[in-house]
C-alpha cells in the first residue's frame, strides 16, 4: 500500500512492480490526477508551458505499469496493528507494507477577507489553473510570503505583466539561506522586473469590492490596491494519518536511514519523512522533488527487503526573474554554525555561497550563472576534508 501518488510514491510503486512483477500494489491518492510535475507549476503559471507538459502519466499509464490507483480517495485511518488502511468510504485495505508518501499542505492564512475571490493558494495543478484563469482578468497582483513560494508567484505575475507588489515578514528572500548580499541581489532581480519588494511587513486584512478581493492592508500601514493575491506562508506536513498508530512523528514522520519508521512494515519517503541524514548525523525534512524521486528509489527497493541507506544530495534548481537560483545539500536553514565562503557581483546580479561543516563541503547557493554547480554536487557527495584554499572552490 501506498498513500500518496506524488513523485515519491508513483516512483516507489513503479519501482516495486519493476522489481518484484509478482508484488501487489495500490497506491491511494485523494487529487484527481496521475502524478503531475510540481517543479512544472511556476512555468506553467508564467505561460512557458501547456498543461499537458506538466502531466506527468496518463490515468491508463498505472495499469500498463502494474498497479492499482485510486484517485480522488481519502484514506482516513491506519490501523499499524492489523496492517489495514481504512479508506473515508470505511473500505478496508490490508498490507503488507505501507509506504506513506502525503507530502505537505501549504497553511491557509487566517486574516480577515482571507476567503475572498481572487486570493489563491499555490500548490496544486487545479490552484494553479484558477490562478492563470484570474491573471488572465487582471492587471495588478499581489504576491505573499518570504519562501520559494512567494518568490514564484511575484515572478509569475511579473512575467505575465501585472503590476506586482511582493510583501514578505522577514527581512529579506529565505532570510535563514541568505545573508544580506544575497537579499539584496534578488531584490535587485525583482525590481529588474517591475516588481515592488516590501520586507518587515505582512498583510492584516484583505478587503474586497462585491465580495472579490481589492487590494490588502497591512500590519505597517500601508494600504495596497490589486486585482487579485496569492500566498505561500508555511508548509504543514501531512503526518495525521498515523497519529494513534504508535509512529514517531515530529516534524514529519520519522524514519531512520533506510526510510523505514519505528513500525518495521511501514516506511515514509518525500517531503513528509523525516529522514536520518548521515551527512550531519541528526534527522532532517527535505521538500524537493529530486529528493522525493530519489526517496522512492530507494525505498521502493527496501521496502522489498533491501537494507539500503539514504544517502543523496537534495538540490533545487528555478529560474528567478530572469536568472536562476539554486540550492544545493545542508545549508543554514537546516543547521546552524555552518561555516561559508562567499563571492558576488551586485552588477552582474551573480551570487555564490558554499557551506562547510567538520571541514567538508557540505551545501552551496548560487544565484546567476550556475557554472560547476555538478562539480559541487559531486564534492558534497564525497565528503571528504577540504585541504587548502576553500575559496577556490568558488571557481568550479
Amino acid at each position: 500500500m501506498i498513500i500518496g501518488n506524488g513523485a515519491a510514491g508513483t516512483t516507489a510503486a513503479e519501482n516495486l512492480r519493476k522489481l518484484d512483477p509478482s508484488s501487489e500494489v495500490t497506491v491511494v491518492e485523494d487529487e484527481a490526477y496521475p502524478l503531475y510535475n510540481r517543479v512544472a507549476l511556476p512555468p506553467l503559471l508564467k505561460g512557458r508551458v501547456q498543461e499537458r507538459s506538466v502531466i506527468m502519466r496518463k490515468p491508463d499509464d498505472h495499469q500498463t505499469r502494474g498497479f492499482r490507483l485510486l484517485l480522488e480517495t481519502t484514506a482516513a485511518r491506519v490501523d499499524a496493528v492489523e496492517s489495514v488502511v481504512y479508506l473515508e468510504d470505511g473500505s478496508a485495505l490490508p498490507y503488507d507494507m505501507l509506504l506513506v508518501a502525503t507530502g505537505g499542505r501549504t497553511r491557509k492564512l487566517n486574516l480577515p477577507g482571507a476567503d475572498l475571490e481572487g486570493i489563491y493558494l499555490f500548490q496544486t495543478l487545479d490552484e494553479t489553473k484558477a490562478i492563470v484563469e484570474r491573471i488572465l482578468g487582471s492587471k495588478s497582483a499581489i504576491a505573499l510570503g518570504g519562501s520559494y513560494i512567494g518568490y514564484e508567484l511575484a515572478d509569475g505575475f511579473a512575467e505575465r505583466g501585472l503590476r506586482t507588489t511582493w510583501i514578505m515578514r522577514g527581512p529579506r528572500f529565505l532570510w535563514r539561506l541568505l545573508d544580506e548580499v544575497g537579499g539584496q541581489i534578488v531584490d535587485l532581480l525583482a525590481a529588474d522586473m517591475g516588481v515592488e519588494v516590501i520586507h518587515d511587513d505582512f498583510a492584516c486584512e484583505f478587503f474586497s469590492n462585491n465580495g472579490a478581493v481589492k487590494g490588502v492592508s497591512t500590519l505597517g500601514g500601508r494600504t495596497i490596491e490589486a486585482d487579485m493575491a496569492a500566498y505561500g506562508v508555511g508548509n504543514d506536513l501531512n503526518t495525521a494519518i498515523l497519529e494513534g498508530t504508535g509512529v514517531e512523528i515530529n516534524i514529519g514522520i520519522i524514519v531512520d536511514r533506510y526510510l523505514r519508521t519505528n513500525i518495521p512494515n511501514i516506511f515514509a519517503a518525500g517531503d513528509v519523512a523525516e529522514f536520518f541524514d548521515i551527512v550531519i548525523g541528526r534527522h532532517n525534512v527535505m521538500g524537493t522533488w529530486d529528493n522525493s524521486m530519489s526517496q522512492g528509489r530507494l525505498v521502493a527497493r527496501n521496502m522489498l527487503g533491501g537494507s539500503e541507506v539514504y544517502d543523496e544530495v537534495p538540490t533545487y534548481v528555478t529560474t528567478m526573474f530572469g536568472s536562476r537560483l539554486s540550492v544545493l545539500g545542508i545549508t543554514p536553514e537546516v543547521i546552524g554554525g555552518l561555516e561559508d565562503v562567499l563571492r558576488y557581483d551586485i552588477t552582474t546580479r551573480h551570487y555564490r555561497k558554499l557551506f562547510f561543516y567538520e571541514n567538508r563541503l557540505v551545501g552551496a547557493v548560487i544565484i546567476g550563472e550556475l557554472r560547476g554547480r555538478r562539480k559541487l554536487v559531486q564534492l558534497i557527495r564525497e565528503r571528504q576534508p577540504v585541504e587548502g584554499d576553500r575559496e577556490a572552490l568558488l571557481d568550479l
